[in-house]
């Protein structure tokens, strides 16, 4: 029987679709010598890790490595390429989880719920409540969102439809302009948004994308909102203008280490909102990226390619592997 492993737990929903077609094994534990160790005799490999490109050198059963999700950082795309293995995505399973994440973390930013939980709870009512006088109202505002795909465009339709906003973007395509969205050059979407939300997939391009310099460009009230990966900030820059107030605020959803170290600068600070990379994480997403990714897992056991290939150009190679594949 084909031995499907996969590095974390799935939905329930989607290990019943595997059930009979595959051993489903979820890894021991995640550390790469682990999972190149029992990927070794693995079919299928589903992801919700890091894979080390050394686990492609030595599955020689492997078919298909599919990320559970959108984000392909966590494949190491030559490696699987040039081992013939195909790799698929579940492309905007979780976009409108993301999406409601970034606007309850514009919420908590702009209500200071962080100061006034904490006074509330230490303080006591009245103390809690000061803190009103201060708070902001979301509508109105002007939210620029970095990066289009299907979470962008979660937000920004949540954003102009529930809450009356301004949208503005940047993308790499820029086109076609979704309904009441404007496109904006990365450095004007940053001077004139009051919340700029960063959706952009990690790519050598958007690495560093919001640098020192277009921290500096921001307006001193804007909240900085980051759902795709840690490395597209600069830290050290941001962290500089979280201390010395020339921003309004963040909310922090990935890091360029994971996990956090609990005695990060981030954690000091009230306007910072810190979240365990859980944006796209609730019960409707899993289950969503489980059935998706068990779909694409059972295409390739049946001896077809998955819906959502992302590497084209391993296919022949595949073929060569697996001669009785279509």
């Amino acid at each position: 029987m084909p031995k499907i492993l996969s590095t974390h737990p799935l939905h329930p929903r989607a290990s019943a679709r595997l059930a009979g077609a595959g051993q489903l094994v979820v890894a021991s534990a995640l550390d790469p010598a682990t999972l190149t160790r029992e990927a070794k005799d693995a079919d299928i490999v589903i992801v919700r890790a890091p894979l080390p490109p050394a686990l492609f050198e030595g599955a020689w059963k492997l078919r298909a490595a599919i990320r559970h999700g959108a984000g392909l950082d966590m494949i190491p795309m030559e490696a699987a390429t040039a081992a013939g293995v195909l790799v698929a995505n579940v492309p905007a399973a979780n976009a409108r989880s993301v999406a409601e994440h970034v606007m309850f973390a514009a919420l908590a930013l702009l209500r200071q719920f962080r100061r006034v939980d904490r006074d509330l709870r230490a303080k006591g009512w009245l103390a809690g409540r000061e803190h009103a006088n201060a708070n902001i109202e979301l509508a109105g505002k002007t939210i620029g969102i970095v990066g289009l795909g299907a979470v962008g465009q979660a937000v920004g339709h949540i954003a102009a439809h529930g809450f009356d906003l301004k949208v503005v973007a940047t993308t790499r395509s820029m086109q076609p302009a979704p309904e009441k969205v404007g496109f904006l050059s990365i450095d004007a979407l940053v001077e004139q948004s009051d919340i700029i939300v960063l959706c952009c997939p990690l790519t050598p391009e958007t690495r560093g994308l919001i640098s020192r310099e277009r921290i500096a460009r921001m307006k001193p009230n804007a909240l900085l909102i980051n759902v795709s990966r840690g490395p597209v900030v600069d830290d050290d820059a941001l962290i500089d203008a979280l201390r010395e107030h020339r921003i309004g605020g963040a909310a922090l959803d990935v890091f360029s280490t994971q996990p956090l170290p609990s005695n990060h600068p981030y954690f000091g600070f009230d306007n910072v909102i810190i979240t365990p990379h859980m944006a796209g994480i609730t019960e409707e997403s899993m289950m969503r990226m489980g059935i998706g990714a068990a779909g694409e897992a059972l295409l390739v056991l049946d001896g077809k390619l998955p819906v959502n290939l992302r590497n084209p150009e391993a296919v022949d190679h595949y073929r060569r592997r697996f001669p009785l594949a279509l």
